[in-house]
């Protein structure tokens, strides 16, 4: 990295300051972080073998991620999304809104993987390392035919793009259908801890960030207390 160069270790924060006025006009802040997650971390390794005497890179703050999306799509959005692809793509997209699986989790899916009433989805193909069995249920029957897909990643990012065009839907992401898988059990009463499981989040703590769209049978639970008062 050429912001390093003749800097000392000492001096992490003014090479980090550097990094970000240069970075920030054209990348992420995710983007930038991950150039500084390599400077801690050697100054960490550094730390530890005793080549410097102080763990600098406890010194370095990261810039805050705005990676929150509130995109929610409705069945016949994605119905139309299903029916603007190929019939790889829209099997990808079916799954992903009916098991709540990742991009790639469905890409990685092989026939080894899909049972009768089930489908497995192996620790190593997981973001969090941990394996997870999802139901199979009726609506995605019609799909499995073309699991395991025959296109990759890229073929279903790429895919999918074209049909956000076609439809005029050009913001959403493909990883919204699990943001909508979320928020359509939500709307049909499910508990977050359930929601959870079928996404494969760590904890249910990951799971809490669909809590305010609870609001509303939250004001219904409470519009029953407040008659139950009103007639007291």
């Amino acid at each position: 990295l050429p912001w390093l160069k003749q800097k000392r270790c000492s001096e992490v924060a003014e090479v980090v300051d550097a990094i970000t006025a240069d970075l920030k006009p054209a990348y992420k802040p995710a983007t930038i972080n991950r150039s500084i997650g390599a400077i801690t971390k050697a100054l960490t390794l550094a730390w530890k073998a005793g080549v410097i005497s102080e763990n600098y890179g406890l010194k370095v703050d990261r810039l805050p991620e705005e990676n929150k999306r509130e995109v929610f799509l409705t069945i016949a959005q994605v119905k139309a999304l299903g029916d603007a692809s190929s019939e790889q793509v829209r099997t990808a997209i079916w799954t992903a809104l009916l098991t709540g699986a990742r991009r790639g989790e469905i890409c990685k899916i092989k026939a080894e993987h899909i049972g009768a009433d089930t489908i497995t989805i192996p620790k190593a193909n997981t973001k969090t390392n941990q394996s997870r069995t999802v139901p199979i249920v009726a609506a995605l029957r019609p799909y499995l035919k073309n699991l395991p897909l025959q296109i990759d990643y890229e073929g279903v990012k790429s895919g999918f793009r074209r049909a956000r065009a076609k439809v005029g839907l050009p913001h959403v992401h493909f990883h919204d259908l699990r943001h909508s898988c979320a928020s359509l059990l939500i709307g049909l009463g499910e508990d977050l801890y359930t929601i959870s499981k079928i996404l494969g989040h760590a904890s249910v703590t990951s799971t809490e960030r669909y809590s305010h769209l609870l609001v509303g049978k939250q004001r219904k639970a409470l519009n029953k207390l407040s008659a139950l008062v009103g007639k007291s």
